[in-house]
């Protein structure tokens, strides 16, 4: 049920309008779990139909900072939608925080969206994080294992130095998507993140895409996701 609502709200607030009552499939409250086909059923939030977008839509977005990742600000500033054609209908699966940059999907297939971003698929990310200091064998150790933050630990991971100077770039590769998950782990070993970039989701990279500009996923990059 909540990748039918991924038009129209994120997992957590789909699963949040689902126990507030306020989804109905055909006229009765819709339950967590429970079933239903846009194309046959009428399906509403707050009484609102919710109609299935009829042409796929897959873009691929490399964001830059300053740039919120939602169709609107209340605080004005700029979004993602700022950087697409008017014309575009879709949402973004899963989030960066206002101060990151790099890869971020764009698309109106709740399916496809929902495969990428629930925790039981384990989608690989992959970013590369400038942090203050250079991390000893010890601080990355613990990295790869977990680390406690926001009162639980988090999934083992992978990450390696790439590059060494005054600061340290590191190469860092999740399956969660907990939030600010990589500057809340870089500050738990003490190295605080400096920027913050994400390179690939689930073996698509970035390349050579420019800041701030976007592109159509191929059909063979949308079966690879």
């Amino acid at each position: 049920m909540q990748k039918i609502l991924a038009p129209v709200a994120s997992r957590r607030k789909a699963e949040a309008y689902i126990l507030d009552g306020r989804v109905t499939v055909n006229g009765v409250i819709a339950v967590l779990g429970g079933k239903a086909d846009p194309a046959k059923d009428d399906i509403r939030l707050d009484g609102k139909v919710i109609t299935p977008p009829t042409d796929k839509l897959y873009i691929m977005l490399h964001k830059p900072e300053g740039v919120v990742t939602t169709a609107s600000d209340p605080q004005g500033r700029p979004t993602v939608m700022d950087l697409l054609p008017a014309e575009s209908r879709c949402f973004s699966v899963g989030r960066l925080d206002y101060d990151s940059s790099g890869l971020l999907l764009m698309t109106n297939d709740g399916d496809f969206a929902f495969r990428l971003t629930h925790p039981s698929h384990q989608v690989k990310k992959v970013y590369i994080a400038r942090v203050r200091g250079l991390p000893d064998e010890k601080a990355l150790v613990a990295f790869r294992k977990g680390l406690m933050i926001d009162g639980s630990p988090t999934a083992p991971c992978d990450i390696e130095v790439i590059k060494k100077e005054h600061n340290a770039q590191l190469r860092i590769t999740l399956q969660e998507g907990r939030n600010r998950q990589v500057r809340k782990m870089c500050d738990a070993i003490g190295f605080p993140v400096l920027s913050l970039k994400r390179v690939a989701i689930g073996g698509l990279k970035l390349g050579d895409l420019k800041r701030g500009l976007w592109r159509y996923l191929t059909g063979d990059e949308v079966k690879l996701l």
